[in-house]
């Protein structure tokens, strides 16, 4: 009897420990919240896209930018954005290629679309760097994957306390990533908006010299005008004086 009373009370004891060991700690719950926080926090990419478009628009009713001004900084967000939502080695492969073809495509346009060439430079340098931060991922990514490989070894070696740690590390890693995507897509957000103004700022100079140039060409041809005139005109007679 007292010896079925003690396992009773050690099976107890067990099974309360594992389900202590079990249960999410209280830095594992402030990681989980800060991450739901922050994902609640940054707007969906449709409405950032939407919002850069209707900015554009407006910028473009108020300084009259050019019809053939092409939106060439969507061509980064969107690299960003598949850069973001890849979560294989496979899907970052698509976003790095993506951004390549981008690459390639915009140099050709950039020798027939002389206008916006320092935007296009701006975009590709933006896709290079989507390009540089997509092989970063596939390490970070290679090396988490490796982490929960071992992760699963400890846990079935029943070595809790150290697989919970090596957990830990894992989604603080996982939620740094994420908060440092989506400051890819503000980044090219900013810069799509600097290229939009600069834009129009070139093409406000452009209609002040033409401008300037209209109405310097007119004041120099009313000047040869009324030179010629001057000139068509007949000399005045010699007065005779009749006095002795």
């Amino acid at each position: 009897m007292s010896s079925m009373s003690v396992s009773g009370v050690g099976t107890g004891a067990c099974s309360q420990r594992q389900a202590v060991l079990a249960a999410p700690s209280q830095e594992e719950q402030a990681l989980a919240g800060a991450i739901r926080a922050e994902q609640e926090s940054q707007p969906d990419l449709t409405e950032m896209m939407k919002d850069a478009r209707e900015q554009a628009a407006e910028r473009e009713r108020m300084f009259q930018i050019p019809k053939n001004s092409r939106r060439y900084g969507d061509a980064a967000m969107i690299a960003y954005s598949k850069l973001a939502r890849a979560r294989s080695l496979g899907e970052v492969d698509a976003a790095s290629g993506y951004a390549r073809r981008q690459i390639a495509q915009l140099r050709a346009a950039k020798g027939s679309d002389c206008d916006n060439a320092d935007r296009i430079q701006a975009v590709i340098n933006q896709l290079q760097k989507a390009v540089n931060r997509a092989g970063r991922k596939k390490r970070e990514i290679s090396q988490e994957k490796l982490a929960a490989k071992r992760q699963a070894r400890l846990e079935k070696e029943k070595r809790t306390r150290e697989a919970r740690r090596l957990r830990h590390q894992l989604r603080s890693k996982q939620a740094m990533r994420m908060i440092r995507e989506s400051g890819y897509l503000r980044e090219a957000d900013v810069d799509n908006r600097m290229q939009d103004h600069i834009a129009a700022t070139k093409q406000e100079l452009r209609d002040q010299m033409d401008q300037l140039t209209e109405s310097t060409q007119t004041a120099v041809d009313a000047a040869v005008q009324q030179y010629a005139a001057a000139l068509a005109e007949p000399a005045p007679a010699p007065e005779i004086s009749v006095e002795a």
